[in-house]
């Protein structure tokens, strides 16, 4: 397994949020993890780079420790979270960001910038614009695509459709997909779990910091208490 994470606690100020909570990411894979506001989503991917405590249990990424307050050290292992919050630098430009992205990647191959742009069309028309100045879309892509050219062995993004139109969502899944394609391995943590379930392989449902559910996705989508809770039918 590319990512393993076993027993994890964690939480903020003492405080555990986090509780007992057990994942895998395999090669090549799309993995999913849903639930309901304040079910530790986010946190559950912050622990996992390492910016919030450990309290117990184990993070594992191509087969070494994760370590606590070390998040550049896993990204420039091919470990990159994409923040629900995007984290771009506003004051520069689209290319500028790209280019800041490839910062760290050592010897890892990745997609090239050019791929990256025929990935995100827009952002190739807007390559000088300022980041601050785009939509919330636009910056969404921005924020992928940057971490693309990282050359990640895991794409973990958080929340990518919020704020969102249906078209601008759409186009995220789709590039989600390739990515996929390309052999890179995705965990997203999405509201949207109609979508997301169509798209991952597996998926985790996550009820106040731990696993309720799991399986394929396929099947969850199908499961009465997700559809009920989840789906809306």
């Amino acid at each position: 397994m590319l990512l393993e994470v076993d027993d994890l606690r964690s939480g903020y100020h003492g405080l555990e949020i986090i509780h007992g909570l057990s994942l895998t990411v395999g090669e090549g894979e799309v993995v999913a993890i849903v639930g309901a506001n304040g079910a530790g989503k986010s946190t559950t991917l912050k622990t996992i780079v390492g910016e919030v405590k450990q309290f117990g249990g184990s993070v594992r990424f191509g087969g070494s420790a994760v370590t606590h307050g070390r998040s550049h050290t896993a990204a420039r292992r091919g470990l990159m979270l994409v923040p629900e919050n995007r984290a771009l630098f506003g004051s520069l430009s689209v290319q500028d960001n790209l280019r800041m992205g490839a910062w760290g990647r050592g010897e890892r191959r990745g997609f090239t910038e050019e791929e990256i742009l025929d990935l995100f069309p827009i952002l190739r028309e807007r390559r000088q614009q300022l980041a601050e100045t785009m939509s919330g879309g636009q910056q969404q892509m921005l924020a992928i695509a940057r971490a693309l050219m990282g050359a990640p062995r895991l794409l973990m993004l958080d929340e990518p459709s919020t704020g969102l139109s249906p078209k601008l969502t759409w186009d995220v899944f789709h590039a989600v997909h390739a990515i996929r394609e390309r052999g890179v391995s995705v965990l997203i943590v999405e509201q949207n779990a109609q979508q997301v379930l169509k798209l991952a392989d597996r998926a985790y449902v996550l009820e106040s910091g731990s696993v309720a559910l799991e399986g394929e996705a396929a099947g969850l989508a199908s499961d009465e208490r997700v559809r009920a809770a989840y789906l809306g039918y």
